[in-house]
């Protein structure tokens, strides 16, 4: 007899879903995680809040007023990490609470501490160096999440020298910082201090930034951070950091060397599996930390399952939830569909990106043909009302059977009204829905309107062309 039918390691998304996915089915479950990080990465240092900071960014500096009320137009004039900390520590503190109490109306047991596999079935739970609480499970699901990677050759010192999680340990808002890589993570940061006024200079080796957005799209994310004071430096690589009594000196490969307040490395993220003993449990992990998955997210040992981060691409807390609550359901016999592959990506940058499907590249190497329908926040009521007269909508659109093969948006509001666009797609919907359906006015979602009539003129003028 198991003390529990499941066990979780690890309280973030994909945790806290596979947890309770499993009590509603009337099983008996527990939750592994550390007293500090109830809600797991995902809460205490990455998606909640480095979203919040960006909202305290956009209030504070009045960013997203400038249009109506000119470029000096702030709420604040001296912003200091106090102010930007207060509205991050508010939210923690009220997520924690409600996954505390969605996890006691779901009889799910909260076991603090640090687990570690001792045999397949066995998790020895620390809380305290010189006390072990071992328990066992029929079906455990690992869901520990990452941490930022840190090359061995860069001295760390969390002061001037950082990691995406000692953004929230920062003492003051830096005049100047250097950001290592042009990922995801690196860009939101980037364009964060950006919008402070910090001058940022972002360095990376590869000669494109979020190589899987759609071109354009990051053309005009490349503007409006320059506009911004943002320098880039693509095609180049840190050869070394040098902390100086003023700040730290970086040393790029091509020789060039930039001075800073601060130097943020974005190298990526590692699973955090080294502490789970994997090989009491028959299992390993790659170079990166990460556990390898089937369909159904079980690892190589059967009744083990892995989610999240630690499974690797796309490691968003959304999909992260929805493969916890597939693996629970799995794990407890239940009929379950794989995860569709129609995933909403949201880039949370100053303005922030979102899209769903395929992009003008993809369709373009796959030989698929398609037309563009675009509208522009400038000419939308409700861009002029809100003063973003720089963001936009792209639709690719199908020319043989008028279906949506993507949508890309750049802009206020991108990362909720991909969402219309996804809910079409995924109904199998075509471009001839949004062209009748009526939205609300004045709106950005008026926006899929306008950029559908755009697409159909375009294949309507094909079409008087081919039948002439």
């Amino acid at each position: 007899m198991y003390d529990y039918d499941l066990l979780v390691l690890g309280s973030g998304p994909g945790g806290q879903k596979a947890a309770i996915a499993a009590a509603k089915l009337g099983r008996r479950v527990g939750i592994v995680d550390r007293r500090q990080m109830i809600g797991g990465v995902c809460i205490n240092t990455g998606t909640i809040p480095s979203k919040t900071l960006r909202e305290a960014v956009l209030y504070l500096t009045g960013l997203s007023q400038r249009e109506l009320y000119g470029q000096s137009y702030r709420v604040k004039d001296e912003i200091t990490v106090a102010d930007l900390g207060m509205r991050t520590q508010h939210v923690i503190g009220r997520e924690i609470d409600v996954i505390r109490n969605q996890l006691a109306r779901n009889r799910v047991a909260m076991l603090t501490g640090t687990g570690t596999f001792l045999d397949p079935h066995t998790i020895g739970v620390h809380d305290d160096p010189d006390r072990e609480q071992k328990v066992t499970a029929e079906k455990i699901v690992i869901a520990t999440g990452t941490k930022p990677a840190r090359p061995a050759t860069v001295e760390f010192d969390d002061c001037t020298i950082i990691d995406s999680d000692a953004v929230f340990r920062m003492e003051a808002v830096p005049d100047t910082m250097v950001v290592v890589g042009a990922g995801v993570i690196g860009i939101e940061y980037a364009s964060m201090f950006a919008a402070l006024g910090t001058k940022v200079t972002v360095v990376e080796r590869r000669e494109r930034m979020l190589e899987f957005c759609d071109l354009e799209i990051v053309e005009a994310l490349k503007y409006h951070l320059r506009d911004l004071a943002v320098t880039f430096r693509f095609g180049e690589s840190v050869a070394a950091v040098e902390k100086r009594p003023l700040g730290a000196l970086a040393v790029l490969e091509s020789g060039k060397r930039i001075p800073a307040d601060t130097v943020m490395y974005s190298a990526g993220r590692d699973g955090m599996t080294d502490e789970l003993g994997l090989e009491a449990a028959g299992l390993a992990a790659d170079g990166r930390g990460r556990i390898g998955v089937d369909e159904y997210y079980r690892t190589p040992v059967p009744h083990i399952y892995a989610v999240g981060d630690v499974i690797g691409f796309p490691s968003l807390a959304a999909t992260s939830m929805e493969q916890g609550r597939l693996a629970a359901h799995h794990a407890c016999g239940e009929s379950v569909r794989k995860l569709d592959d129609l995933q909403p990506i949201g880039i949370y940058t100053i303005p922030e990106i979102s899209f769903v499907g395929r992009s003008e590249d993809d369709l373009t190497r796959a030989k698929v043909p398609f037309e563009v329908g675009i509208s522009r926040y400038r000419e939308l009521a409700r861009g002029q009302i809100i003063g973003d007269s720089y963001g936009m909508l792209k639709l690719l659109v199908s020319s043989e059977d008028r279906s949506l093969l993507g949508v890309h948006v750049f802009g206020t509001g991108a990362t909720e009204l991909v969402h219309i666009g996804q809910t079409v797609m995924g109904c199998g919907g075509t471009v001839d829905y949004l062209v009748d359906a009526v939205f609300n006015y004045p709106t950005l979602a008026e926006s899929y309107k306008v950029a559908a009539l755009d697409a159909m003129n375009k294949m309507r003028q094909v079409a008087r062309f081919t039948d002439s």
